[in-house]
């Protein structure tokens, strides 16, 4: 049996139970009915649920068996001297005032049933602007994998983004139609396009630099493409060899060419924070390249912060300054992790209104052009994070986790996702009880 054709799982697949027991914990148990999907006061007080899944007592069993170090709060009487006021590190419970009930659900994870409306006050103020749905948009398979330095054999491209498609993303970069000169590893883009160009349940969208690279993609089968400006000069001409007016005319024609096939095409802006040998770009920057790209017709915006050298800081005034430009529900968010601020640049956007954002499973990535940039902020360590905030993404956690580990295997190196390391532990540690 090759590698392709083995079953995927962990090293040392738990029992059925355990996995259960991740699922809990990740997104593998139940749905919230459609009223909780929201952030307002559901959140905190949260809601009983018919399954045995997110029962208090079946709650309690899982974390003595699987989780034994957590802290158990409601061991604390009424007269502790801290009135209850505690904190469980070992999972997002937070017991806040008296009369905490607490609570899980598959999507929300743990939470706490709280009837102290101060505290509720304050989640809906830090928590109101969040969208109760979040597209994610999987570049993996492209961004992921073209820095790497030795070549990824096309039939575990293809399994991959097959297996990403299963999930349930919505989206997934396959890969980009550029000069094999300049980025070797994408040299398969048209057999990796004619493979998987039929798969249902996503859409695909590839690269493309050029007119020349838009007429192979589309001769390949592709269904949606993208292009790409930079927000920064210098980073333009080193990247893909022209200016930053230069390459706005040449993805006019790409558009316009794209416009008479009725194919859509998204615009991403790259280095909307800092550049390599600029330094930092002022937002106005930004929203110009940004809103170019929006008025030949692009029907989403992914702005990305190539070097990772964001913070929530220069993300908000960044955002604003294209929100003003460009409707926020036509943006999207695409962080690297080079100081690991991606999830809270991710936190910030949301907050302001983005419900559109760009991940790479494992977090595999980097950028050929721009020393330094590690990789993209990891899609299993963004779902676990939109689990725990009640935003619902669609997508499978567990399953997303094995995609993550059949990739990490094919490459030779452990994970980048935190919550795959850590929920992996969890597995190993649970099936040896």
């Amino acid at each position: 049996m090759s590698s392709l054709e083995e079953p995927l799982a962990f090293d040392k697949l738990p029992s059925m139970n355990t996995m259960e027991r991740i699922q809990r914990f990740s997104s593998g148990a139940c749905r919230p009915r459609d009223d909780d999907m929201g952030l307002g006061s559901r959140w905190i007080e949260g809601r009983s649920c018919s399954t045995s899944n997110c029962c208090n007592e079946d709650y309690e069993e899982c974390t003595r068996e699987a989780f034994p170090w957590i802290r158990q709060t409601r061991d604390f009487s009424q007269s502790d001297s801290f009135n209850r006021r505690t904190l469980s590190l070992g999972r997002n419970h937070v017991v806040l005032g008296n009369g905490c009930d607490p609570w899980y659900s598959r999507d929300h994870q743990y939470n706490s049933k709280c009837n102290d409306k101060g505290i509720q006050k304050i989640t809906n103020k830090f928590l109101k602007g969040v969208p109760k749905f979040v597209k994610i948009v999987e570049v993996g398979p492209r961004d992921g994998l073209q820095n790497e330095k030795n070549i990824v054999p096309t039939a575990v491209k293809i399994e991959l983004i097959r297996r990403l498609v299963s999930t349930g993303l919505p989206v997934v970069e396959a890969t980009s139609f550029v000069s094999p000169k300049w980025v070797p590893q994408l040299a398969d883009a048209k057999d990796v396009m004619e493979a998987v160009r039929d798969l249902d349940g996503a859409r695909l969208p590839v690269l493309t630099p050029n007119l020349k690279g838009f007429k192979a993609a589309v001769a390949a089968g592709a269904k949606e493409v993208a292009v790409f400006a930079s927000a920064s000069e210098s980073f333009s001409k080193s990247n893909i060899n022209c200016s930053i007016e230069e390459s706005l005319a040449r993805y006019s024609a790409v558009t316009s060419a794209a416009k008479e096939l009725s194919i859509p095409v998204r615009g991403y802006v790259s280095c909307v924070v800092g550049c390599p040998v600029e330094g930092e770009i002022p937002p106005s920057k930004v929203a110009y390249v940004a809103k170019a790209l929006y008025d030949m017709g692009c029907f989403e915006i992914s702005l990305g912060d190539t070097i990772g050298v964001a913070t929530p800081g220069t993300v908000v005034p960044m955002l604003e300054a294209v929100m003003a430009v460009i409707p926020v529900e036509k943006l999207a968010v695409h962080f690297h992790d080079t100081y690991g601020q991606s999830l809270p640049n991710i936190l910030v956007s949301l907050q302001m209104g983005i419900s559109v954002v760009d991940s790479s499973i494992s977090g595999l990535g980097g950028c050929p052009y721009a020393k330094g940039a590690s990789g993209n902020v990891s899609t299993e360590d963004v779902v676990y994070m939109l689990n725990g905030l009640g935003v619902k993404t669609n997508v499978d956690l567990v399953k997303l986790m094995k995609a993550g580990d059949f990739i990490s295997k094919q490459l030779g190196r452990p994970s980048g996702s935190k919550t795959a390391i850590a929920l992996s532990r969890v597995t190993a540690d649970a099936s040896k009880i």
